[in-house]
C-alpha cells in the first residue's frame, strides 16, 4: 500500500497484551479530515527520529486490519519506513488545528447518535462536544499489571525482541496508572455518561505530578487542570473511540474518551 499522511491527534496510555506487548492506539485525521486509527501502534518501539508528537504530520505505509472490523482501523505494515512531516502549531488559539479537525468533521452532541453509529458500524471514532461537564472523577486501582499479564509480556521482551528503549537495551514496560480517570457529563438531551480517559495526556501528567508531590497532591493536579482548567478557559471537545472487545458485542456504550482538544475560549479580545 501506497504510504498516507496522517495528522496524530491521539495516543493512548498503554495497557498490556499478550499479543502485542504493550497495546496502544494511534488516531488521526487523513489530509482530507476523516480518521483513522493506527492499531496496534507501535510508537514506543520506534527509533527517536521516527516518534511523532500529537498534531504532527507522519507518513507511514497502512493495512487494513483484517482482525479489527472498525471502519478506520489500520495497521502499520512497515514500521522502518515511517517519516515525519511538520507540526500544526497553537498559534492564533489553535485556528489552524480548529479549522481542519472540526471543519472537516462533524462534532456530535447527542449520546443517543453516537451509540447507534457505532452500532451500525457506521464510525468508531468521533468528536463529541458536551453539553456540561459535571464531575471529573478519580477512583483508585491496582499499582501493578495483573501478573499473567506482566510475565507473558516480559516473557515475550526475553525472546530476542529488536525493540529496545534505553542504553543498555531492555524496554521497559510502561509503569501501570494506579487510578481511573473519567469525566461525568450531559449531552444536548440532558442525558448524563460516565467515560474514561484514556489518552496518553493524562497518564504523563499524573507522573510529572507525582515527581513533585505525593499521590493526594498528584490526582488533585489532574483534576485541576482537567475540569477546573479546561471547563473554565478551554473549549473543550472529546475524542471518543470505541473499544474493540465492546464494539463488537454492540455495548450500550462502547466508546471511551481517547483524547481531549482544548484549545482556548475565545472573547472579543481574542479576535481583534
Amino acid at each position: 500500500m501506497a504510504k498516507v499522511r496522517v495528522l496524530i491527534a491521539v495516543k493512548t496510555y498503554p495497557t498490556l497484551s499478550r499479543k502485542y506487548i504493550e497495546l496502544v492506539c494511534t488516531a488521526g485525521f487523513r489530509e482530507d479530515g476523516s480518521w483513522i486509527r493506527i492499531f496496534p501502534s507501535p510508537f514506543r518501539f520506534l527509533e527517536d527520529d521516527q516518534k511523532y508528537k500529537k498534531y504532527q504530520w507522519v507518513n507511514l505505509e497502512l493495512t487494513k486490519n483484517k482482525q479489527d472490523t472498525r471502519p478506520e482501523s489500520y495497521s502499520p505494515s512497515n514500521i522502518d519506513d515511517i517519516t515525519l512531516g511538520e507540526e500544526m502549531t497553537t498559534a492564533r488559539n489553535w485556528a489552524e488545528r480548529k479549522r481542519f479537525i472540526l471543519e472537516n468533521n462533524k462534532v456530535y452532541t447527542n449520546k443517543t447518535e453516537i451509540i447507534l453509529g457505532a452500532h451500525k458500524n457506521d464510525f468508531s471514532l468521533a468528536i463529541f462536544k458536551p453539553t456540561k461537564i459535571l464531575d471529573f472523577k478519580i477512583e483508585k486501582v491496582a499499582d501493578n499489571w495483573e501478573v499473567s499479564r506482566k510475565q507473558a509480556a516480559e516473557a515475550a521482551l526475553k525472546q530476542g525482541s529488536l525493540f529496545v528503549d534505553d542504553e543498555q537495551g531492555d524496554l521497559k514496560l510502561m509503569p501501570k496508572l494506579p487510578y481511573k480517570f473519567s469525566y461525568t457529563f450531559t449531552d444536548d438531551e440532558g442525558v448524563k455518561s460516565t467515560l474514561m480517559i484514556e489518552d496518553w495526556e493524562i497518564g504523563q501528567l499524573y507522573w510529572k505530578c507525582r515527581k513533585k508531590y505525593n499521590p493526594d497532591q498528584s490526582v488533585k493536579k489532574v483534576r485541576e487542570k482537567y475540569l477546573d482548567e479546561f471547563t473554565t478557559k478551554k473549549d473543550l471537545y472529546l475524542f471518543l473511540g470505541t473499544t474493540l472487545q465492546f464494539h463488537m458485542i454492540k455495548a450500550p456504550n462502547p466508546f471511551v474518551i481517547i483524547g481531549t482538544f482544548y484549545p482556548p475560549i475565545e472573547n472579543q479580545y481574542n479576535l481583534l
